[in-house]
């Protein structure tokens, strides 16, 4: 992705831009935009408005760090890489024009539209709202079924049911998978906001940007400690000293949100009977990589070489990293047994069956003695 970067360097065009952002095409690179952030800070549909040096750095670097999180949970979006520090590169998409919002805690503007519900009501699942894009209008609150008697289109992709149930279902996933991110740090994510878009391809992914002024974050639960947007829509006065304090709240959660992506602790061994089981252990390797999850393929034999077994299963409980075996064996699979017998590590089996004999043999793989706690599966294809 170097030379993406490199382009937008120099050979970059605006095409759109909002109050606190704007949006470039780059030159040979037609699937891709630079979003790029701005020092400028808005409240009450941008009748409050100001300049804050070092913002649009920080706001992008929050938004970068959310979205790399996101992709290493397999969640689609449009993030590609960073750039500049108040610039990333992200597919080009036609965005819906609808604001999704899950909330957790009633505050805000819920309370206004819904009165009679008390500040601090907890929902149980999330509370999904959606508002339709317009300023001009402050943006009102629109039903599902006024989606879909609009009847989008954006890159050739009809927005119908399906597509709105998709919507609606990422972005409760997307809220609770922040919401524990969140909680890991010590705060509660009280509401979230989200906007989706379709790619060149037809693709309904997660777009546009999810920073400091997308959420409300409070301390141990507690608003008066709020870390976002909200304090600056809550000051009855605009001073340096305000917007100093509000400078180090957003670096704050730029800082937080950098550990949302925490390296890889775990581990997973894949121990083979034989080395003719490779194919059959690589794609148990593979399918933990896409998890981000580091795996080793070992290989040694339980009835000819149950020594060398052993000195493996200690190698690896040596070092402190947890870890769990997966035993790889066919016909007559001891394998298993004989890690889960010398380890206190959890071992499943994952014996490569075979059409020929697995009706007869798997059950050397799951009959066991007592007092062995494993279990088995099969990778499948």
């Amino acid at each position: 992705m170097a030379t993406i970067i490199e382009h937008t360097k120099r050979d970059i065009k605006k095409i759109a831009e909002g109050k606190t952002k704007e949006i470039f095409t780059i030159t040979n690179h037609d699937e891709y935009v630079l979003i790029r952030s701005k020092n400028r800070i808005t409240a009450f549909n941008a009748q409050r408005s100001n300049q804050i040096e070092g913002k649009g750095a920080i706001a992008n670097d929050t938004t970068c760090n959310v979205f790399e999180y996101l992709t290493a949970l397999g969640l689609k979006t449009h993030f590609v890489e960073r750039g500049a520090e108040n610039e990333f590169v992200a597919l080009s998409c036609q965005m819906v024009p609808l604001e999704w919002v899950a909330r957790r805690v009633a505050t805000g503007s819920f309370l206004k539209r819904n009165p009679g519900v008390k500040e601090g009501y907890r929902f149980n699942p999330p509370k999904i709202e959606v508002f339709y894009k317009d300023d001009a209008n402050d943006d009102p609150q629109w039903s599902e079924e006024q989606i879909l008697e609009r009847f989008f289109e954006f890159n050739g992709l009809k927005i119908g049911r399906r597509e709105v149930n998709l919507m609606k279902r990422q972005t409760d996933l997307i809220f609770r998978v922040l919401e524990k991110a969140w909680a890991t740090e010590g705060c509660a994510l009280i509401d979230l906001k989200v906007e989706f878009g379709v790619t060149k391809n037809g693709e309904l992914v997660l777009a546009d940007v999810i920073d400091n002024d997308s959420w409300r974050v409070w301390p141990a639960g507690d608003r008066r400690l709020q870390l976002d947007k909200q304090f600056y829509r809550d000051l009855k006065q605009v001073d340096d000293a305000a917007l100093l304090k509000l400078k180090e709240n957003y670096e704050k959660v730029a800082h937080i949100t950098k550990n949302f992506v925490k390296p890889t602790r775990g581990r997973v061994v894949v121990l083979m009977g034989s080395a003719s089981d490779m194919e059959y252990a690589s794609k148990i390797c593979d399918g933990c990589k896409n998890l981000g999850i580091i795996a080793i393929k070992r290989v040694s034999s339980a009835h000819k070489t149950t020594n060398d077994v052993l000195d493996i299963i200690a190698e690896y409980e040596g070092d402190g990293v947890p870890t769990v075996f997966v035993a790889v064996a066919g016909r007559s699979n001891g394998l298993g047994l004989v890690i889960a017998g010398n380890s206190p590590l959890p071992v499943i089996n994952a014996p490569p069956l075979n059409a020929d004999w697995a009706a007869q043999d798997v059950w050397s793989s799951i009959r066991t003695p007592s007092g062995y706690a494993l279990s088995s599966g099969n990778q499948g294809n």
